[in-house]
């Protein structure tokens, strides 16, 4: 575990001192801070114009979970997708091209150590992210009347869905030392996992519900409504365990060539 726990600091240092995390961090909140005020002046101005209809039926149906914090996840879902390739490429890739690699193959430590040491380097990041984006819900339990319990599942949805982009993007980083290959193959997959549904309502009775359950977002939609299932929870984790096997896979077979 001791092991485990210096590359992970080692990896979370080197995101640090590179503009990387820093350039990361800021665009992230940046762009939430901008999704979240501007869903906030809409719910405003949708919550202003039903009053003066005087329509108490449609006001008592809109919240802020609904208008708010829902639409605000599923767009940092998608900046996740662009992001978390820009955080994960350097992991092998960078590795192999400064030479260290070399040493950390030699080192007496298991390849094991070395791919989960990668990931929770990659996943610290990760929950710092989340972590710094559960201010907006905060504010608005603060000033209005969100349901906690649906917010903090869809905050929970978010780390599992940025936790999964993590362990997919060490996997390609395994597979070449150019970063940018990498990055780009990272995001092609995890677009495909996220777009993998979109066919599914004219795949038939058999193919459609395998896309849906393959698909990260058909899994995310669910926490963020604030439905906790263990069959999305055993979903994350599993594609969390199959690429770190995979990363497992390749990086043992780059030791041994």
């Amino acid at each position: 575990m001791r092991n485990v726990l210096a590359i992970a600091g080692k990896d979370l240092r080197s995101y640090f001192t590179s503009p990387i995390a820093y350039v990361v961090l800021t665009g992230f909140l940046l762009l939430a801070g901008w999704f979240f005020f501007n869903l906030l002046a809409q719910f405003n101005q949708l919550l202003m114009a039903y009053m003066s209809f005087r329509n108490p039926e449609v006001l008592d149906s809109m919240n802020l979970n609904e208008w708010v914090i829902a639409p605000l996840l599923h767009n940092l879902a998608v900046v996740l997708v662009i992001l978390v390739p820009m955080i994960t490429m350097r992991s092998f890739s960078e590795e192999k091209k400064s030479g260290t690699y070399e040493l950390l193959m030699t080192s007496p430590i298991t390849v094991g150590e070395i791919v989960a040491g990668k990931f929770l380097g990659g996943f610290a990041f990760i929950f710092v992210m989340v972590l710094l984006t559960a201010i907006y819900p905060a504010i608005l339990m603060v000033f209005g009347d969100p349901e906690v319990g649906i917010a903090l599942s869809g905050l929970l949805g978010l780390f599992l869905l940025g936790s999964s982009f993590v362990a997919v993007g060490i996997f390609t980083s395994s597979l070449t030392d150019n970063q940018i290959i990498a990055a780009v193959s990272c995001l092609v997959t995890l677009l495909l996992l996220y777009i993998i549904s979109w066919p599914a309502q004219s795949a038939g009775d058999i193919l459609g519900p395998l896309l849906r359950y393959l698909s990260l977002t058909e899994h995310f939609n669910e926490l963020v409504k604030g439905v906790i299932d263990t069959r999305d929870i055993v979903y994350f984790l599993s594609v969390i365990a199959l690429a770190l096997f995979l990363t497992l896979r390749s990086v043992e077979s780059m030791r041994w060539r």
